[in-house]
């Protein structure tokens, strides 16, 4: 069991906030304390869907003091990394079999004022990522298939969280794992004590398309145990 006396970051998924009260929205987010704002970006190729963009985050970007933590769900890596690292302080995280050298990738985010960090996909296992954990800030783990919001867990996905947690652990790397998809009510509790330090949060949790989102906020917040 992880150390479930840690505080657990919180990272609200944006491609699921009311883009007719998104002001709404970042006020409760940050009044509840939360910790980032999640910016999915796809392109159609390495996901099926096109979301969010660099316009987007030149909008959001002033009127908040949230770090962006962006999501490269992209095929060309080296093509979208510029786009993003304007925005200094942001979490820049990518999937490297969208990139020909991921390490050259990881300095340029670094070099720009940025985090960088790996996601991995569902079906990547996580020897992908021992070579680039020196130089990472946090992985990314995603516990359902990219590219919509209301996905199903993947098998395995729990197991997946403790099996990096004990390596990281046992390794002694100073490294925060984040986890994107079905990030539910339900799911969250194991999250966290299979080894979680942050968690996206869509539409299981604090977006419930019919819930109120302070109430959802309140209770997102006992029950990672910050309020």
């Amino acid at each position: 069991m992880s150390d479930t006396n840690r505080t657990i970051k919180i990272s609200p998924s944006m491609m699921c906030a009311d883009f007719l009260n998104l002001a709404e929205d970042i006020k409760i987010i940050e009044e509840s304390g939360f910790d980032y704002l999640h910016i999915d970006i796809m392109d159609g190729h390495y996901v099926p869907n096109l979301t969010l963009g660099p316009s987007y985050c030149e909008k959001i970007k002033p009127v908040t003091n949230l770090p962006l933590d962006i999501h490269l769900m992209v095929e060309d890596v080296d093509h979208f990394i510029p786009m993003f690292t304007p925005f200094s302080g942001s979490t820049i995280t990518f999937h490297p079999e969208g990139c020909r050298h991921p390490l050259r990738s990881i300095e340029t985010i670094r070099s720009a004022g940025c985090r960088p960090g790996i996601a991995v996909d569902p079906a990547q296992p996580l020897e992908v990522l021992r070579h680039m954990l020196p130089v990472i800030d946090f992985i990314l783990l995603m516990t359902v298939n990219p590219g919509y919001s209301g996905g199903k867990l993947v098998p395995g996905a729990i197991e997946k969280i403790s099996e990096f947690a004990r390596y990281r652990d046992g390794k002694g790397i100073n490294l925060e794992i984040e986890i994107d998809g079905n990030v539910s009510w339900d799911n969250i509790p194991k999250m966290i004590d299979a080894g979680a330090d942050t968690l996206v949060v869509g539409t299981s949790s604090l977006f419930g398309v019919k819930e109120n989102r302070q109430q959802d906020a309140d209770r997102l917040l006992k029950l990672i145990g910050r309020r």
